[in-house]
């Protein structure tokens, strides 16, 4: 099949549309990952036994679990006991829910990363906890995982074509309806790995100067 321009440009708007979708849950699912997984890796963290072999149990079951499957889970069995949601706001849950996990554990290393005597140094000066927290560790164990949680976000936007399965019309799923309708896929699904590509490629560039700013080896 050769190539048509034409076609491409009449299909070009639509799928812009479905990249709107796609970095709209990019974002959102990476934001609850983040503000999720810093909870998650202080209860991880915790030295009360039960609490913290909860929270590995919980890190590890959805961490194992493919996030295809928990997908189906949340859009097609949670209804069943009553509660139901949107697709986005499926999706966003599903895939922010699954990436907090992986930025627990990025959080989890930041923190084990930071010297011991800066603890040390916090209890000397009889700091309170959340001031030790606040002022002391996170300031220093946050920077240092910026690069892991930049990869995670790339990671999750390119996965978002699975939120096609529970009826999303991300970026794919846009240029897929297209192709569909005129049975020509090669530019619509072209045109959604440029895009991909295209702001992909950025981002890892960010992350590798974010490596190179903190002097983070990956």
């Amino acid at each position: 099949m050769t190539w048509d321009w034409n076609f491409a440009w009449e299909a070009l708007p639509s799928v812009l549309n479905g990249l709107v979708v796609t970095i709209e849950a990019t974002l959102l699912g990476s934001l609850l990952a983040y503000v999720l997984g810093l909870p998650l890796a202080l209860l991880r963290r915790s030295r009360i036994r039960v609490v913290s072999t909860i929270t590995w149990l919980f890190i590890e079951f959805v961490r194992s679990t493919p996030l295809l499957v928990q997908l189906f889970f949340l859009f097609f069995v949670l209804p069943t006991v009553g509660i139901t949601m949107s697709p986005l706001t499926t999706g966003v849950i599903g895939l922010g829910v699954h990436y907090a996990t992986y930025t627990a554990e990025v959080y989890r290393a930041g923190i084990e990363g930071v010297p011991r005597g800066q603890w040390e140094a916090a209890r000397a000066l009889s700091l309170p906890p959340w001031r030790t927290w606040r002022a002391v560790i996170l300031p220093q164990a946050v920077p240092r995982v910026l690069p892991a949680l930049g990869n995670n976000m790339i990671s999750m936007f390119k996965e978002t074509p699975l939120l096609l399965t529970i009826s999303v019309l991300d970026v794919v799923g846009a240029a897929y309806e297209v192709g569909s309708a005129s049975f020509r896929f090669v530019e619509p699904l072209t045109i959604a790995g440029v895009l991909f590509l295209l702001l992909s490629y950025p981002a890892a560039l960010l992350v590798r100067w974010l490596e190179r700013r903190f002097g983070i080896a990956q």
